[in-house]
């Protein structure tokens, strides 16, 4: 399964590699929390964050950069393509997509599945993706994926929702089933100094239940934001 996934992702690369960009959007964020659960409670996040809407489908891309009060430095990042299977215009579905995806960090999982968009009154956009994961330590999960951004008045409002199942690894130990919260709730502030482009303030609110699948370990964790769109 691993092989099979490896192709499938790179066959999805050349694919939107070669689809016309119909939009496209670049970010850098700033993040500084102190109630962070597994290692170090205080961290600065650098993140940087690409999207697009291409003639076959949509593709999402991040990396963070998370250094630690106690020195510690990790790297995570995720791509994820989608490739549009199904268009049904003004209807409550819009999109039916093949959703496959990467993450890259301390181990590497591959997942592949099928998303949509819905469209829901006030949202710029709603995603609804599922997925069949397969777990950098051999393991097979399932996990539930949404993602939206509202604005609010002068405010937006975006983030995401994982919920993933738990494994049995006679090797690795067992993990439990996780669920993972993540918004922004933001202001922009580029009006006011006379750029083109969006700079937001704000805050990240984190609530992750049983982080990495670790049994009792909930993050309940608040992150200064500073993003600048580019």
């Amino acid at each position: 399964m691993f092989k099979n996934l490896l192709i499938t992702l790179l066959c999805v690369s050349s694919i939107t590699a070669q689809a016309k960009t119909l939009w496209s959007d670049f970010s850098v964020s700033y993040l500084k929390g102190n109630d962070y659960e597994v290692g170090d409670k205080s961290r600065d996040v650098a993140t940087f964050e690409y999207a697009n809407g291409t003639t076959w489908g949509d593709t999402f891309m991040f990396f963070d950069r998370l250094e630690s009060a106690n020195g510690y430095i990790e790297t995570y990042g995720e791509f994820s393509p989608r490739i549009r299977i199904k268009e049904f215009g003004d209807s409550f579905i819009k999109s039916v997509y093949f959703a496959p995806s990467v993450e890259v960090g301390p181990q590497t999982n591959y997942l592949v599945g099928v998303g949509v968009d819905l469209n829901i009154s006030g949202f710029d956009f709603f995603q609804v993706n599922s997925y069949l994961r397969n777990n950098g330590d051999g393991d097979r999960s399932e996990q539930l994926t949404l993602v939206w951004g509202l604005p609010i008045g002068p405010l937006y409002y975006d983030g995401f929702m994982d919920y993933a199942t738990g494994v049995n690894n006679t090797l690795f130990g067992d993990t439990e089933a996780q669920m993972n919260f993540t918004s922004q709730l933001k202001y922009n502030v580029a009006p006011m100094l006379d750029l083109e482009t969006k700079l937001y303030v704000g805050v990240e609110y984190v609530y992750w239940n049983n982080k990495f699948g670790i049994k009792d370990i909930d993050e309940r964790n608040v992150n200064l934001l500073v993003k600048y769109h580019f």
